[in-house]
Order: C-alpha cells, then structure tokens, then sequence
C-alpha cells in the first residue's frame, strides 16, 4: 500500500514551519488551512476477494464522483465533472458473464439508489472523436449520489477489517464524509488500485492530526508534500514548489521546485457560470447557463492556440435533446440560443419513448459556445430540452434532478507539447476523451445561488393517481381494455351492415333479372 498526502496552499495563506513537523516515526500538522488529496494505491492481494475477482475482469474502471456542494479546484487539481457517480468501463478481453457482478459491486459500494443492471443494458457508449486519446473507455455510468455515506460503510465493513492498520483505515473511510470528490481507478496493466479524495478547503480549524509511519515499512510508504502554486514559465505549463518528505524514511521535510506541461488548468474566481431554468419549465425545459464578462475573455494558453468555449451535459433518463434540432447548421436557430455546435451525441436520444421504457441511464452532450465580442453584459447560452412521460403520481407530479453542466476553454497546444508527465494528471473524465491527447482546458467555477446544489429539481406534470375515485391505476387499467374491447365491437358491427346491405343489393338484382327473363 502507497499513500500520497498533497497539501495545496493558496499562495496568500500563511504558513508556519511549526504548522507541520516531520519526526522519523510520524507527521503532525497543526492548524494547516490547505487543499487536499489523499491518494491510496493498493496491491491486488491487498483487495478483498470479491472485489478482486470484479476487478480482473475489467482492461480498465474508473469511478468518478462529485459533491452537490459547490467547491473550487484549484490547479494542478482543476478538472471538473458533474455532481453525481460517473463510471467508465471497458471490460477485459474474452471475459464473459461478469457485467452484472460490476452493478451488484456498484450498489453493494455506493447503495441501492444505483440503477445499474448490467454494462450491456444499463451503460452508454461514449462517442471517440480522437482516435489518438487510447485512454478512453468503451462505456459509461450515471447515477445521481448525493453522499458516500454507503461506501463508506462497505469500506469500514470489507476492507479496513483486513487492513494492517484498521485504525487508519477507518479514520480514512470517515473522513470521505466531507470530501469534494473521489476518484477510483483501476487497470489490467498496472494492477493496481487506485483511490484519490479531495478535499477543496480543510475543516474548520485546520488540518490537525497525526499521521503515523506504516506498520509494514517494507511495502508500505506514505509520501507527504507541502506545496503551493508558482508562477510558470510556459502558458501550458503548472509549477509547485515547497516540501517533500516520506514519513518514516526522512527525519524533515525536503525544499522541492518542479515544474511540468498540464491539460488542466484553472481560471481566476471571477471567471463563473451559472444554470437555471426559466419557469414555466412544462415538458420541455430550457436549460440556460449564464456567463459574466470575466468567463469570456480567452484563457491565457500560447498565443498560436486556437481556443472555443464548451459545455458537457449529463442528463439522465428522464430528460433529454433533440440531437436532430441542436445539430442543425441553421444560423438562425444557432444564434438564436448562443450556440456553435453540437460536437458529440451518446445515449438515450428516442424522441418518443417514456421514461419507464428507457433502460439505459440517460444520454451526454457536448456544445461548443458562440462566444460575443467584447460587451460588459451577461452572456446567455440556452439550450432547449425535453422532459419524458413520467409515471403516474398521487399528486399529479414527479420531480426531474438535472445535475450541473461542466463549462470549459479547450484549447489546442503545440505540436511538440508532451502531456503525458504529470504526478497529478486526472484522465477518464467523459468529456476529455472527446478532444486531442494535446488539448489543454481551462475550468470555469460554478455559482449557485448561496446554500444551493449544483442540481437543478424540475417538477414535471404527470397524470394523477387518487385513492378514491374515477383515476385510480387500476380503473384506467381496465378503462382502456373496456374501451378497446367496445371500439373492437364498434368495427365488427358496422363491418357486418355493410356486408349484409351489400348481399341484400346481391339478390334483388338477381329476383330482377328472373322477372324479366319470363
């Protein structure tokens, strides 16, 4: 087992060489006001068995999970994705038979509220339109999580309980509580498992415990580094610098200075977007994420990069685009909701299928933004949506969760630039693996109103069920098989009056023609 402590200090925070001591038995950190991630990396033999067997199965997995709560990202962490769970997946080769014990895992982990069934009927397949991005995966997840209150019991339950040090493990499981996201990977080439959890600000107080040296020092390691952001040399670059130190190895922590080229990049804090619907939303939502000036002006990448604003959505089942009408080349229609181009379709997209129809769980998108000259009003980009038909309800109607797009700068860099070098790089995201291995992003911050989620409740209108009365489920069952029952009787009537009318004409003609014939 590897763990790996970064602590990210704003550049205007101070900091206190007391705040963290490093002794040759343990760390202390005392009122550190930081950024964090905390990631583990696990041996195959260290994973539960059943966990194992799912695993070597899959060529590659990653889960990606975000909290509803608004947080910052800050480089070299500045990627982003909706809030939610997001599971990308490519199955081994010659495996078969194990897609259902991925979704028994998924809602054994992460809770029943996962409507996963199996890979083949539950997941999407995302769109590759660089053929050059091989990190890309052959299919995706989307379930709407609010916590990770489930998974943190199954971790306490069937993975601390054969840990080496089940204290630790135990403080690690609680603390994803308050976590901004995690982020879960594993491949059949590495084999290894990969845990990461950030966290955007520490708790109030600070950062204040003690982190002990490893139990089994001959294949456990923890690295620690205090870092903060530096100015770079090179647009596409990110530079740290500060201290590094392994706990247990070194009796004091180390000056640091190291620099490397990142896809990811943030913005400054002015640089928002927001997302609302207008009302009345009916059955077909309009979807509008609004920019201040600050979003609009071009992200600081090289010179000769050719830049363009995007937005990826996520939308489950129950609400959806028109791929036909936002894939227009129309003028007209384009200009008239502030939008390029629909650049990458996957999903669910059948205009006419109800909800309870759709088996798999919803549908991407990715759009590109026009973009307006220079102007110091709010910039509006809306894109037009349609709800499914709900299932009945008592009340006469449901509710709709639409998680918050992501909106970024994608930007191209030099042909020369290597990407591939980055302690901190975050691949597998849904929406990268749309663009060149070279293309650069830049995050714009989402900017709820205060106390909201990044998710978007939209009440849809539903047929209404009573428990007393003419409306209950069970009369409409048996009022439409009554009505076409006596619709069927109605054809058969009046087919049997035309036959009869036609044959009586059939006779007389032929009385006719005898009484003449005499």
């Amino acid at each position: 087992m590897r763990r790996r402590i970064t602590l990210l200090q704003h550049a205007s925070t101070p900091y206190d060489p007391t705040q963290a001591h490093l002794s040759p038995d343990a760390l202390s950190l005392r009122t550190l006001d930081a950024a964090r991630e905390d990631r583990t990396t696990f041996a195959l033999d260290e994973i539960p068995s059943e966990l194992r067997k799912v695993l070597q199965s899959c060529y590659q997995l990653h889960v990606r999970w975000a909290s509803e709560r608004p947080a910052g990202a800050p480089a070299p962490f500045a990627s982003r994705v909706s809030s939610g769970l997001h599971v990308l997946f490519t199955p081994g080769e010659g495996v078969d038979g194990d897609g259902e014990s991925l979704c028994q895992t998924l809602k054994q982990a992460f809770g029943d509220e996962v409507d996963c069934v199996s890979p083949e009927s539950s997941f999407i397949t995302p769109p590759i339109l660089s053929t050059r991005f091989a990190a890309s995966t052959s299919s995706q997840f989307y379930s709407r999580l609010p916590s990770l209150d489930s998974l943190i019991a199954y971790i306490e339950r069937g993975v601390c309980a054969s840990s080496s040090d089940p204290d630790s493990c135990h403080q690690q499981a609680e603390a994803l509580r308050s976590a901004d996201s995690l982020d879960i990977n594993y491949d059949s080439i590495s084999h290894a498992l990969t845990v990461s959890g950030f966290w955007d600000s520490a708790p109030q107080g600070g950062w204040t415990e003690e982190i002990a040296k490893p139990v089994r020092k001959g294949t456990d390691q923890i690295e620690v580094g205090l870092l903060g952001a530096e100015p770079a040399k090179e647009p596409e670059e990110i530079k740290m610098g500060g201290l590094l130190g392994v706990v247990g190895n070194d009796d004091q922590l180390k000056p640091t200075l190291f620099s490397f080229p990142a896809r990811h990049h943030d913005l400054p804090n002015e640089a928002t977007y927001s997302v609302s619907f207008p009302p009345p939303t009916g059955l077909h939502p309009t979807m509008t994420i609004s920019l201040p000036q600050a979003s609009l002006h071009r992200p600081p990448a090289p010179p000769d990069a050719t830049c363009a604003l995007h937005t990826y959505l996520t939308l489950p089942s129950t609400i959806f685009g028109d791929k036909y009408q936002l894939s227009t080349t129309d003028p007209l229609f384009l200009s008239s909701h502030n939008l390029a181009a629909l650049r990458a379709v996957a999903g669910e997209t059948d205009l006419e299928a109800p909800d309870w129809s759709v088996s798999r769980w919803g549908s991407t998108w990715l759009l590109e933004l026009a973009t307006p000259d220079p102007t110091s009003d709010e910039w509006n980009v809306t894109v037009p949506l349609h709800l499914r038909y709900l299932k009945p309800s008592e009340s006469g109607i449901r509710s709709a969760a639409v998680p918050w797009p992501v909106v970024f700068w994608a930007c191209t860099a030099e042909d020369g630039t290597k990407m591939g070098v980055n302690p901190f790089d975050r691949a597998n995201l849904g929406w990268d693996g749309l663009f060149g291995p070279r293309t650069m992003f830049y995050q714009l911050h989402p900017a709820p109103q205060p106390g909201a989620p990044l998710v978007e409740e939209l009440e849809v209108p539903v047929l209404r069920l009573e428990n007393e009365g003419i409306f209950q489920g069970k009369v409409i069952e048996l009022a439409t098989v009554a009505v076409i029952s006596l619709g069927f009787v109605w054809v058969l009537w009046k087919l049997g009056l035309v036959v009869r009318g036609s044959g009586g004409g059939v006779d007389a003609r032929k009385r006719e023609k005898r009484g003449k014939a005499e």
